[in-house]
């Protein structure tokens, strides 16, 4: 029995068909919806939204909000300081039931895999409205790292009935998890859609980016993002040890911090890179901001998901520093290698592309494998048919899975993780261990 049978699966009939619920929680989710929520605006004709935001990430949720002139309908404001995760997803879930009591909305949209994204598809559930879930099938097939995002997109995949898979590979982790073929749709992922809005935006209007850095004198940019949950604690100090240690050997560059607001990363950070003279620890940035300084950076050095999609688009090269990735089309692809969180990996890796030109230039001259900055479109376009095609009794719309078409592309022929530029399995850094960084 197919997982969403008995709700129908796969219509959005039963319903005001206009009516969508956004809901976002932070700051990744904000970026990568703002270009679906736009795009739903663009078509008033079929869609009436509503954004609802948990706040799950206050100060930097609403500065991206801003950047992308998104006023929300709902603000369940739920961040309290102190709160475990079951106070956050209890919160999220309570406070989404009574909106959605509320709006009876014909969907609700939800991105990714935070505590936001599960008590949303969840609590749609509980009032039978379908789900849309936007950057569905990625995995580790670690239950606890990441932590606690494998399960909860997982747990967002059985609760969602529309499936907006950001690559084939993904796509295919859902087919194995028994997801009906005709719900998966293969849009690229819709971070490379709000990329591309912001550098054009950049383009018209320099000013609009705050100027963090000023004059860096030559000096090549470290850009350096780290803040996942997975490594708090000896990992996390690990990760800070490797960047004093390589601002101190190599006078040559100037690493840049935008430092999270989580007290479990501004500790160590503060203790250990404080007062380095290369190092240059900042407010985390507005996602303009971001963006531009993403551009004058020579090397991204990451745990951030979102950064391994967009670094490939900027013609940068990203150095994961995470054991495993759920992405691993940029590793396959060349664009991204895992460093894990071991100093002298993370030294010897970050050292092979400052010093060998051949290195730099086979990480950063492939194409991106995450998309060409139509995904919000497609999954609009997806949603507008299913609304004006009912599936059929059985709840078929089709007999095959929809895909990104081969025009779509960007990686030559194939959509990255089948068939040529990725294996579409999780990545291991111990895959990529090796003196001077020859893996890169």
């Amino acid at each position: 029995m197919r997982f969403f049978e008995a709700m129908n699966e796969g219509s959005l009939n039963n319903r005001d068909p206009k009516k969508v619920v956004v809901v976002i929680g932070t700051r990744p989710e904000a970026i990568k919806l703002a270009p679906v929520v736009l795009e739903l605006e663009r078509h008033r004709a079929h869609f009436e939204t509503r954004i609802c935001v948990t706040g799950q990430h206050r100060e930097m949720l609403d500065q991206m909000l801003r950047v992308f002139g998104l006023r929300p309908d709902y603000d369940l404001g739920v961040m309290k300081s102190g709160q475990d995760l079951a106070e956050v997803t209890a919160a999220c879930l309570t406070g989404l039931d009574r909106i959605l009591r509320q709006e009876g909305p014909a969907l609700v949209l939800v991105q990714g895999d935070t505590t936001t994204t599960f008590a949303a598809a969840l609590a749609a559930y509980y009032h039978h409205i379908p789900v849309g879930h936007i950057e569905a099938g990625l995995r580790t097939g670690k239950k606890n790292d990441p932590f606690p995002e494998e399960i909860n997109r997982r747990l967002a995949t059985h609760l969602s009935d529309f499936h907006f898979a950001p690559t084939e590979s993904a796509g295919n982790n859902l087919l194995l998890e028994g997801v009906s073929p005709e719900n998966i749709l293969v849009t690229g992922n819709t971070v490379i859609d709000a990329l591309l809005l912001t550098q054009a935006r950049l383009a018209e209007e320099p000013s609009a980016a705050v100027d963090h850095l000023g004059p860096t004198d030559g000096l090549r940019i470290i850009l350096v993002t780290a803040h996942r949950r997975e490594s708090f604690g000896l990992p996390f100090r690990r990760i800070c040890e490797a960047v004093r240690a390589l601002a101190e050997k190599r006078r040559d560059v100037l690493v840049v911090y935008p430092v999270h607001l989580n007290p479990n990363v501004q500790a160590p950070v503060r203790e250990i890179l404080g007062g380095v003279p290369n190092v240059k620890l900042i407010a985390p940035l507005d996602y303009v901001s971001f963006v531009a300084c993403m551009q004058r950076a020579y090397i991204l050095l990451t745990d951030s998901g979102g950064i391994q999609e967009e670094g490939p688009s900027l013609g940068k090269p990203v150095l994961v520093m995470r054991e495993v990735s759920e992405r691993p089309e940029a590793i396959s692809a060349g664009t991204a290698c895992l460093t894990g969180t071991n100093p002298e990996a993370i030294i010897a890796a970050v050292s092979s592309l400052l010093d060998d030109p051949d290195c730099y230039k086979r990480m950063t001259s492939r194409p991106n494998p995450y998309g060409d900055g139509h995904a919000a479109e497609r999954i609009v376009q997806f949603l507008i048919s299913r609304m004006t095609n009912p599936p059929s009794p059985a709840g078929r719309l089709i007999d095959q899975p929809i895909r990104m078409s081969q025009r779509d592309n960007v990686s030559g022929g194939k959509v990255a993780g089948v068939g040529g530029t990725g294996s579409g399995k999780p990545h291991s850094s111990q895959e990529f261990s090796g003196a001077g960084g020859s893996n890169l």
